[in-house]
């Protein structure tokens, strides 16, 4: 127990000193233009920078998808991106929002959109991989149409945990548990990353319903995009910072949610979850994953 017990202290210690280096070497919130930030990926002319970069858009037809990634890596940070989803008949189609490092041993937070056919909602389906590994998948439906106006989709990655926002409303929370022998991504920097693409062979209902190519292009729009993060320097052990930041504007470094966000967040899972791995016992039958008995 002595033993364990000051595991556990020095673990917390490397954590908290991980978070007063960082915080030294922050860069401060930057509303982005899409020229500067991003990389257009693929598509061959489907994603398209317009309006003085104030906008992006990814188009899909049958021929191709596009996508686009950041220029910079990061190394936990708050990011915030909004989106319009492809409107009407939209089955098949996935418009991906993700953060992922590379290699066989990967970290990656996702925010996926599953395409609906028209009058029906869209699936939001999130996933974390830690070193590689994922099958941690939570699905919602949401409370508007996202297809009608622009809404934000934010992920908040410190140390502690990891949290996604939908227009601020925290809808899923993933904690750091490594004390139990969860991994948790916190060692490998990622790119944003987003792509539209055609996967009908499993993305609506499982597959049973394909795309309708007569309704292309589909096209997802983007604005907005904000990061208050680190960013990671390839090739040096620590964050560098476009300008100085206090560790006072960097709250996100050591938050977590507060009681009327955990409200918010029991309100959107007891309302609009339709698929949680924590409670597919089918799918786990020798017992379920060790953090779904710690979840607060």
């Amino acid at each position: 127990m002595a033993s364990s017990f000051s595991s556990s202290l020095a673990s917390n210690a490397n954590i908290m000193l991980l978070v007063l280096l960082l915080a030294s070497s922050l860069m401060a919130a930057f509303a982005s233009n899409f020229y500067q930030d991003f990389n257009l990926t693929f598509g061959d002319g489907r994603a398209q920078i317009v309006n003085n970069g104030e906008l992006l858009t990814l188009s899909l037809d049958k021929y191709s998808g596009s996508g686009f990634k950041s220029k910079n890596e990061y190394l936990f940070g708050k990011i915030d991106m909004q989106l319009k989803l492809v409107p009407g008949n939209s089955a098949g189609t996935v418009t991906a929002y993700y953060l992922s490092s590379l290699g066989p041993t990967w970290d990656e937070i996702d925010f996926e959109f599953l395409g609906n056919l028209s009058g029906d909602p869209y699936i939001l389906h999130t996933n974390v991989f830690s070193q590689g590994k994922g099958n941690r998948e939570q699905q919602f439906y949401l409370w508007f149409d996202p297809t009608k106006n622009f809404h934000t989709y934010s992920i908040l990655w410190n140390p502690q945990v990891i949290i996604f926002y939908v227009d601020g409303t925290p809808i899923r929370k993933f904690k750091n548990l490594e004390s139990i022998g969860v991994p948790f991504p916190k060692n490998q920097p990622m790119r944003i990353y987003s792509s539209l693409w055609n996967a009908d062979n499993w993305a609506t209902r499982g597959g049973l319903v394909k795309t309708d190519w007569t309704q292309a292009p589909f096209t997802a729009s983007y604005s907005n995009f904000n990061a208050n993060a680190c960013v990671w320097s390839s090739g040096s052990s620590s964050c560098t910072s476009k300008s100085p930041s206090s560790l006072a504007n960097n709250a996100w470094l050591t938050q977590d949610l507060d009681s009327t966000s955990r409200w918010r967040l029991r309100w959107v899972q007891k309302n609009y979850m339709i698929y949680n791995y924590c409670t597919d016992l089918k799918r786990f039958p020798q017992g379920l994953p060790p953090e779904c008995s710690n979840t607060n």
